[in-house]
């Protein structure tokens, strides 16, 4: 008997060490890119990169993202939306952040896939609307169709809206699902539904091994939280 228990202990020593080795190296790694990318945070939003990062923080539960998850997709339209505002780094901040939200609304509102939206905005940003209909919110994917989807932003808002700017294209996106009670869905879901209560978490997760990798512990309780 005493063979079997020391056995036993032994293995569960060692699954645990297995464990808190393979969280470490998580951590670790989770961090590393968390450092990579909030350098180019930086470099893109100057003295408005710190308004970035702390959206990034707060991702998990607006968006159901992690940090690093919202600043790879803040990177990739970044340099579109600071040029369509005039160099504005501080509204740019301001009108990612809407757009990240309304991309994990669109997602959870009407079934469509993240990446599929994700790479509808990273079109929009060049100038290729091909990918619109990924929205599913009715419209073309072509510049026709944006230009419809522009005009009825236009109807609802007033606001008279530029194809060739990406931040008017934003703007006018967020009018149309916020009309049609997209807006929101995200934070709703993260407390109404299994699912979203699972994103959250799961986001919430990943800035916990971020933090851990540099001995912080504060992002724990954002863990704990979304667990309850």
């Amino acid at each position: 008997v005493v063979g079997v228990v020391g056995k036993a202990a032994g293995a569960a020593l060692a699954a645990g060490t297995a464990a808190v080795a393979g969280i470490t190296k998580e951590a670790v790694s989770a961090y590393s890119d968390f450092e990579q990318l909030e350098g180019g945070i930086e470099t893109l939003f100057g003295d408005s990169a710190s308004k970035v990062i702390s959206d990034s923080k707060a991702a998990f539960e607006s968006a159901g993202m992690s940090a690093n998850q919202y600043m790879e997709t803040t990177i990739e339209s970044a340099a579109a939306m600071i040029n369509s505002l005039g160099g504005d780094q501080a509204q740019a901040a301001d009108m990612v952040n809407m757009s990240i939200t309304d991309m994990a609304d669109n997602v959870n509102k009407m079934g469509t896939d993240m990446e599929a939206v994700q790479n509808a905005y990273r079109g929009f940003s060049r100038g290729n609307f091909t990918m619109l209909d990924n929205l599913a919110l009715g419209f073309a994917g072509t510049k026709e169709g944006m230009q419809e989807l522009l005009d009825k932003a236009q109807e609802l808002s007033g606001v008279e809206y530029d194809i060739d700017s990406y931040a008017d294209i934003v703007k006018a996106i967020h009018e149309v699902q916020d009309s049609m009670g997209i807006t929101g869905t995200t934070m709703k879901e993260a407390s109404d539904t299994i699912s979203g209560s699972l994103a959250t978490m799961k986001a919430a997760w990943q800035n916990t091994l971020s933090a851990m990798g540099q001995g912080d512990m504060s992002l724990l309780s954002d863990s704990i939280d979304s667990l309850i």
